[in-house]
């Protein structure tokens, strides 16, 4: 059956309700937007890798996931100065593979983006009891808490969010460097290598889980950069997106490589490899009982809040484009007077805060990664479609390397998808069930109503007008 639009007299009014504020952000605030939606990564998570892998194995991990998402960002740069929209990776998917790649690519993104805050969630928590604030034992009061605080902050404008956001990145990457001083003279390349081997094809103190661990340990190298494909989706309310989106990636890219090197380093080097591969709270875990560690612990907590806090931002705009489309339902892009999109915020944290109370930020952790794995082979898929069918396209940053750059990424996003299962199959196939009901809902429904005036559509429109021309 063909896929069908509906363009109706009302397109404007329609539109008017499902309005961002314009012009807001400039690439600096893009790149801390990009940095801190991947900053607790840095914190907390990455570190399960070491369980997998052990330091090399994980390092190793490490080094391709940094390539292939070095890889990613350039594709994604090209894209999102030809295509600047709320959408994103939906946006350039939508071009390239027609409603149901679309479709796809923006359910794996949000299905990311509705996960990973819950995950988050669960850190925090962690950080909030060890820290033994306001006396909480019980983690759930402060995952309502986040959420319901960090909601409200969005709800009121993205101009107010993104400076928050922007002052809580900044206080997270002074922990970091706090961190980095106190940590290197405590440094032992022992400590490196201290998970005695198994006896693993390819076992050694540097690979004790042999080759295999490997790549068990992607997708939690995947966790020292998840989340930095959400810049784009900022562009419709940043200043001259053709040209600062694609700056502020790239920059944010740049710090994003630098801190995954010195943590990964630093910790385990500082704390053992053994020690550190279950720890909740790595960074202060790996300096002991000292000052420095205490300084770490408080300021750690507002590394996990900005990444909470700025996915928020990308889960709810993802939202926002899908409605404002058609593709899920329409009410969930309506924006209040801030231009904020208030149903696209608060029903993905109901989702997210109802995930956190089962406390398993490993198992979410997992699911959030197979989802942005499976959004990258869609997203690398759609640059190189559009390169080889639309050439001609105005592309004001083209990608260094063209499709080998992308096609790079795609190979290893694709070997990331599989190593989810690998690592934990129950998160994997949940995943793949919510993707499927999504799919299905889309099939039976949603694709008949789509709605012809919305951005992402009008870019296909006229990209099918002109094809036909020529």
């Amino acid at each position: 059956m063909a896929i069908t639009t509906s363009t109706t007299s009302e397109d404007a009014d329609y539109l008017a309700k499902r309005s961002l504020r314009r012009g807001t952000a400039g690439w600096v605030l893009l790149a801390g937007l990009g940095v801190s939606y991947v900053i607790s990564g840095d914190y907390s998570g990455w570190n399960f890798g070491l369980e997998q892998g052990g330091f090399g194995g994980l390092a190793i991990a490490a080094v391709i996931i940094a390539a292939m998402y070095f890889a990613l960002v350039l594709g994604m740069a090209e894209m999102s100065s030809a295509l600047p929209a709320a959408g994103g990776g939906y946006t350039f998917a939508r071009r390239a593979l027609g409603p149901w790649g679309g479709f796809a690519t923006g359910t794996a993104i949000l299905i990311e983006y509705a996960i990973a805050p819950a995950a988050i969630a669960t850190f925090i928590g962690a950080y909030v009891e060890s820290l033994g604030l306001f006396g909480i034992t019980d983690g759930w009061w402060v995952y309502l808490a986040a959420y319901a605080l960090f909601v409200g902050i969005h709800l009121a404008g993205v101009g107010e969010a993104l400076k928050v956001m922007f002052v809580i990145t900044a206080i997270a990457l002074v922990g970091l460097l706090v961190f980095a001083v106190a940590a290197a003279p405590q440094f032992d390349p022992a400590n490196l290598t201290d998970i005695a081997p198994t006896d693993a094809a390819g076992a050694s103190p540097l690979l004790p889980f042999g080759f295999l661990g490997v790549w068990a340990a992607v997708p939690y190298a995947i966790w020292f950069f998840l989340a930095i494909e959400g810049v784009p989706l900022a562009a419709e309310e940043a200043k001259d997106p053709a040209r600062n989106v694609p700056r502020g990636i790239i920059a944010a890219m740049a710090v994003l490589l630098v801190t995954g090197a010195m943590v990964l380093v630093l910790v385990t080097g500082a704390g053992g490899a053994d020690a550190m591969k279950s720890s909740g709270n790595p960074l202060v875990e790996a300096l002991g009982d000292t000052a420095a560690a205490r300084v770490v612990n408080y300021i750690g907590l507002a590394g996990l809040i900005a990444s909470f806090f700025s996915i928020i931002y990308a889960y709810s705009r993802q939202l926002f484009a899908l409605s404002r489309a058609g593709y899920l339902p329409r009410r969930l892009s309506v924006t209040n007077r801030r231009k904020a999109p208030v149903l696209a915020l608060i029903v993905p944290g109901l989702i997210g805060f109802v995930l956190s109370l089962t406390g398993q930020g490993a198992t979410l952790l997992n699911m959030a990664v197979f989802g942005a794995a499976l959004s990258y082979v869609l997203m690398m898929i759609s640059h190189i479609v559009l390169r080889r069918r639309e050439p001609d396209m105005p592309r004001p940053y083209r990608t260094p390397g063209g499709v080998a750059t992308t096609g790079f990424a795609l190979v290893i996003a694709a070997l990331a998808v599989v190593a989810t299962f690998l690592v934990d199959s129950l998160a994997a196939l949940l995943c793949l069930l919510a993707f499927a009901g999504f799919l299905a809902y889309f099939g039976l429904y949603s694709r008949h109503h789509l709605v012809a005036s919305s951005p992402d559509e009008e870019f296909a429109a006229l990209a099918e007008a002109e094809a036909d021309l020529t």
